[in-house]
């Protein structure tokens, strides 16, 4: 019998197997911040121990960095010394790193791909759980706890329960206005936030094809919403032509070497899955969501489901989040006021989503009531942006082109969501007062922010195609 892409990269990196137990399973390549490391690095010290392989792991911080004024002291005292320790840390250790100011420097999970740093058929990890993104290459790639850092940092290894396969397979094409993002919330949507829990995803199909590879990161990126350990996406041309010619991209012999490699990458025809989900790309409409986690989402033109349509078991949560929200249940998304745009982050803060949110908006003007935070995912990206004229574009609508990092993803750092306002957000999670304390978080993509953002309200993207 065949084997599954999954397979074919997993079982390449085992060690060795536990009797009865996890895997011990080679990782290729650790990316770390500044949030999880320092009692990860304050382990090895305790033991007087150090890095194994230095050259295998790559830091940046992002988290808590702020997004104005990177040239001075952050005021945070936490979060200063966090990225304060990060820089300590990897030159005790010889560990790479991209420091505020450093042209490399940005949100781990959109450097590595944009580095080469991500190559197919590696084991990736992080001390953060949106390291599926990088399964978008054919990886392998997981999130992992503090302790799980200090494994992997003094080993190169980790002890990790081989998961169960799933495909998700997305085939036709893709109407007016509808991307990535919208995808990928469609299918949380249909299987709920913990629909995948226990499963390695790989999407597959005509519409996962057609996009791009920052399309496919942010497909990726989200698997965890739905509760799978990752996703991943079978390396092809797309993938070979983005990576080609990239800073930490193989060169000459060794790029010929490794292509020949990477095109085995593949689930075989005969493979089979633990489960198989297929859903038609033409049922796929702009999407948002309505609740406190991802999976409460949809179509922009729906509504939030009655109360007799959510199952007995669910009610009360649901009950609980539309008190959060400040939401009825039956009542519809579309023209709801809108007090901050929030575009970025690991999800959506690739060139590819600014130019699009900056197309969309070109000519337009923001909303008065709208606060805006344009946020690019790294240096590199920033740099693209101004090269193109994009921090133009989006002045002469009113809008200002920040710094790199996570924002308000996550408001680790200034970039909070006030209590009570509504934010819609092209990151990945909705959580309660995960924008900040007592913000409500409407996930979209970032045509859909950007129609927020010129009207004030939650507004059909289509509208303006």
């Amino acid at each position: 019998m065949g084997k599954t892409l999954f397979d074919k990269v997993w079982d390449s990196h085992v060690v060795s197997q536990i009797e009865g137990g996890p895997s011990v399973l080679y990782i290729d390549r650790h990316l770390v911040h500044e949030v999880t490391s320092p009692q990860a690095f304050a382990g090895l010290d305790r033991r007087g121990i150090s890095v194994f392989r230095p050259q295998n792991t790559v830091a940046t911080p992002d988290h808590n960095v702020p997004t104005v004024n990177q040239d001075l002291t952050i005021q945070d005292k936490l979060s200063r010394m966090q990225v304060e320790k990060l820089k300590e840390n990897t030159k005790k250790h010889g560990i790479n790193h991209y420091g505020l100011n450093h042209p490399y420097q940005g949100i781990v999970h959109v450097i590595g791909p944009e580095l080469g740093l991500t190559q197919p058929g590696m084991t990736i990890v992080c001390g953060d759980s949106h390291t599926s993104t990088h399964g978008a290459f054919g990886c392998v790639a997981f999130g992992i706890g503090t302790s799980e850092v200090e494994m992997v940092l003094a080993t190169q290894c980790i002890l990790q329960p081989k998961p169960k396969r799933m495909r998700i397979t997305v085939d036709g094409k893709l109407k007016k206005g509808v991307g990535a993002k919208d995808i990928i919330l469609y299918i949380i949507s249909k299987i709920s936030a913990s629909g995948a829990t226990g499963y390695f995803v790989e999407y597959a199909g005509s519409a996962i094809r057609n996009l791009s590879m920052e399309g496919r990161m942010t497909i990726c990126n989200m698997s965890i919403e739905m509760g799978a350990r990752g996703g991943h996406i079978a390396p092809d041309a797309t993938t070979f032509e983005y990576i080609k010619g990239r800073e930490f991209a193989p060169k000459g012999d060794e790029w010929e070497k490794k292509l020949a490699y990477w095109k085995n990458l593949f689930t075989d025809d005969d493979a089979v899955f633990d489960l198989e989900l297929n859903y038609d790309a033409a049922d796929i409409e702009p999407m948002i969501t309505y609740g406190t986690n991802p999976g409460m989402g949809v179509g922009i033109t729906g509504s939030i489901p009655k109360l007799d349509e959510i199952e007995e078991s669910t009610k009360a949560s649901f009950m609980k989040s539309m008190k959060y929200m400040d939401f009825e249940a039956g009542s519809n998304i579309l023209g709801k006021t809108v007090d901050y745009v929030f575009v970025g982050s690991c999800t959506n803060g690739r060139i590819e989503d600014l130019r699009a949110f900056a197309k969309f908006v070109e000519g337009k003007k923001k909303a008065d009531n709208i606060v805006a935070w344009i946020v690019p995912g790294s240096r590199q990206v920033e740099a693209q942006a101004k090269a193109e004229g994009l921090d133009k574009v989006l002045e002469a609508a009113g809008f200002v082109l920040r710094q790199p990092g996570c924002s308000a993803c996550l408001a680790m750092n200034d970039d909070k969501i006030p209590e009570g306002n509504y934010a819609v957000s092209t990151s990945n999670r909705n959580f309660e007062g995960r924008q900040g304390p007592g913000a409500r978080t409407m996930l979209a993509s970032p045509i859909t922010a950007a129609a927020a953002a010129i009207t004030g309200k939650v507004t059909d993207p289509r509208e303006f195609l």
